[in-house]
């Protein structure tokens, strides 16, 4: 079978294992951990909010191990900007967001953090005048810590929330839960790889760097758990849910799955990708102007205040994704691959 027909099938059968095998480990382990008596509290912070974010860390342990370092940064600052400019974007549009809890507007500011650190850690070349830069395993150690940070408030938010059962709790059986943990531990890491092994052999024969493939193609299909979850909530005007994923998910995908990569091979940087931290902080930085100046009171100042992200402001965010997409092409196109580390 030719490359061209093969390459792309292959890309797609790892993006269904990736998501698929996310679903079973969430729903087995899950079941599992039921079981045992631990608490919806641990599962939530633990199990759940680590599988939803499990196709974009096997992706990037796989890219790690390859040592091709622009699908490993391509894929975290583009799911981060994919998150907010196409994910919120459709769903505003789908059902204007609003937004009552406090919480988000300390967890916002916090993305926006994730981006800047990762900025600062990076540019060895320009902050301290080094030859080139690097995001080295002290770095990776860096962005964990403050992961843990940003777990230690999550855990204090979540016991004050009730966590929500997850459908087939009560019904499947604990050696069904053990089959579906055991696949999806086996479906992740071999998602991963014909991922990372089919994006490789694509960006060569497109002429496109790594970058620019693990920005745009790997970055929209590891999404895609946030995408239908955020989607849905919209869909069931749940709008909460939907912007408390995308942000939590922007925090997770730089401090625990960058760092982490990090840690496992250090990733050299190119100075061409500040644009693109740049814009991952703007990404935040649009969400909070968005909703900070759309105001509005419930009847009586009964409630308190309501901040919205409109069905124009939607329209907003994925022209900002489509002119994104557009410089990329532009720019990484046919720029230097990824530099392997040793």
């Amino acid at each position: 079978m030719p490359a061209y027909i093969l390459t792309p099938i292959l890309l797609i059968a790892g993006f269904a294992l990736l998501l698929y095998g996310a679903h079973l480990l969430i729903e087995g382990a899950s079941i599992i951990a039921r079981k045992l008596k631990i608490s919806g509290l641990v599962i939530g912070l633990t199990i759940v909010a680590f599988g939803t974010s499990a196709p974009e860390l096997f992706v990037n342990i796989q890219a790690s191990i390859k040592g091709t370092s622009g699908i490993a940064m391509g894929n975290i600052l583009g799911s981060n900007i994919t998150n907010i400019f196409l994910v919120l974007g459709a769903c505003a549009i789908i059902y204007p967001i609003a937004l009552k809890k406090n919480t988000i507007w300390k967890e916002i500011p916090l993305s926006l953090l994730a981006a800047v650190m990762v900025g600062v850690l990076a540019n060895d070349g320009l902050i301290d005048k080094m030859p080139f830069s690097i995001l080295t395993r002290s770095d990776g150690i860096v962005l964990i810590a403050f992961f843990i940070i940003f777990m230690y408030y999550a855990y204090g938010i979540a016991k004050t929330e009730i966590f929500q059962e997850i459908d087939g709790t009560q019904t499947m059986s604990t050696s069904k839960a053990i089959l579906f943990t055991i696949l999806g531990i086996i479906f992740l890491p071999v998602g991963g790889k014909l991922i990372v092994d089919a994006a490789l052999k694509l960006a060569t024969m497109l002429g496109a760097s790594e970058f620019l493939i693990g920005a745009t193609i790997i970055a929209i299909g590891t999404s895609a758990p946030e995408l239908i979850t955020s989607v849905m909530a919209a869909y069931k005007k749940k709008t909460d849910i939907a912007i408390g994923n995308i942000v939590g998910s922007n925090i997770f995908n730089i401090f625990w799955i960058l760092g982490l990569s990090a840690i496992i091979r250090p990733i050299p940087f190119q100075k061409l990708n500040n644009i693109d931290i740049l814009i991952t902080a703007f990404a935040s930085v649009v969400l909070l102007v968005f909703l900070y100046f759309n105001k509005k009171y419930a009847l009586f100042g009964i409630g308190g205040e309501e901040h919205r992200i409109e069905r124009w402001e939607g329209i907003v965010l994925l022209m900002l994704y489509a002119g994104y997409i557009t410089y990329l092409i532009f720019t990484q196109s046919v720029a230097a691959p990824g530099v392997a580390v040793p």
